[in-house]
């Protein structure tokens, strides 16, 4: 199949051959992390590692072509939690079980309140700074964070309810905190030179998932007015930003240890208040399998915004096939306009330091055939 179109190059994120952001953690890396919590190395002797294998992992992502690069939240340990536990009034807590994905369950570890939530001085802004710095010529420095929303998703957990209204019994305090907390956050990665932001949000995935939107309503939540609640609170923290700054947004419907998280559903309940939050430049979307359904909910994009396709599986190291994949972009094009659409895999390689199962050889062939395919169509 041969999509015809006329070549349109982009010079901001999202880029039409694109990534979500983690990678998967080589040997070194892991085994210095394992020393660190064993104390058998210095902090500073694991970020002396952390930053080699990052200044390493950039000239690949050069190589193979990627105008947008990240460090690969090789600094982290969860894609989420970490930036969490960065506020001021948020501790790293164990609990009894962790996030349940179909066949696993992930550790037990949460984000708790102790106090007032704040941005006075966050640790990955200096993570920024550093791929900011060896990132070379010629390609976008991309820092990935959670979503607002997600922050509120975690404190709203059955584990931390308690001690989230212990300190915030309004409820729109807590709300107005975060966001200005996050903010805060943007604009210092901003003064570090940050010029793309990429927004990671696992909220809507599970708010278009059938068993779980069940679960909320039997414990009497209105999923409706949760899912307005979650876009006020992205919107505000998006909103009156420097011009220069592009803010994109990925949903995530789960990826740990290749699997991924509830039964699954499409876009279509949540489209229109997902994709009516101003400010977000492009939605990078899951759509590798038909969990997520069909394109249609993509005509509630607006004009001057982009998706990005995740058609690819980061979970496993086979290729798809080339046919099905520019089979789907055509399914898609009914309802968004080819110059407006990207490719990327659907999530990232390592959502975690546990990482996926597949090869650093497989990621990066699959990164090669994504850009084989998106050369075919725009170059």
């Amino acid at each position: 199949m041969n999509i015809q179109t006329e070549p349109k190059q982009r010079s901001v994120t999202p880029f039409r051959y694109d990534i979500v952001g983690s990678f998967l953690r080589p040997k070194v890396l892991k085994t210095a992390r394992l020393q660190y919590q064993n104390g058998e190395i210095s902090a500073e002797q694991l970020k002396s590692v952390e930053d080699a294998e990052i200044v390493k992992l950039a000239q690949k992502q050069r190589e193979v072509g990627l105008q947008a690069i990240t460090d690969g939240e090789f600094r982290r340990s969860w894609w989420h939690l970490d930036f969490f536990w960065g506020f001021d009034g948020v501790e790293r807590t164990i609990i009894d079980h962790g996030y349940q994905f179909n066949g696993a369950q992930s550790r037990p570890e949460t984000a708790r309140l102790t106090g007032k939530i704040g941005c006075s001085n966050h640790p990955f802004v200096s993570h920024f700074a550093f791929l900011k710095g060896v990132a070379g010529e010629g390609v976008v420095a991309r820092q990935s964070i959670p979503a607002a929303a997600q922050f509120l998703f975690e404190l709203d957990r059955a584990e931390n309810q308690e001690s989230t209204k212990a300190i915030y019994p309004n409820r729109e305090e807590l709300v107005s905190d975060i966001a200005k907390a996050y903010k805060s956050s943007i604009l210092a990665f901003y003064e570090a030179g940050c010029r793309s932001i990429q927004i990671d949000d696992c909220t809507w995935g599970a708010l278009c998932d059938e068993q779980f939107m069940t679960i909320l309503e039997q414990n009497g939540v209105n999923v409706t007015e949760y899912a307005n609640e979650f876009a006020r609170l992205n919107e505000e923290v998006v909103s009156n930003l420097p011009d220069d700054l592009v803010v994109t947004t990925h949903v995530c419907r789960g990826n740990y240890v290749s699997t991924y998280a509830g039964v699954g559903g499409g876009y279509e309940p949540i489209a229109q208040t997902l994709l009516g939050i101003d400010n977000y430049s492009g939605y990078y979307l899951e759509f590798d399998t038909e969990r997520a359904g069909d394109f249609k909910p993509l005509r509630f994009l607006k004009d001057n915004q982009q998706v990005v396709l995740g058609l690819f599986s980061s979970k496993f190291g086979e290729l798809e096939s080339k046919e099905d994949i520019l089979k789907r972009i055509e399914e898609a094009k009914q309802y968004v306009d080819i110059d407006r659409i990207c490719l990327s895999p659907q999530c990232g390689f390592a959502s975690t330091e546990e990482g996926n199962y597949l090869t650093e050889e497989q990621q990066w062939r699959k990164l090669a055939f994504i850009k084989e395919i998106a050369d075919e169509i725009w170059k």
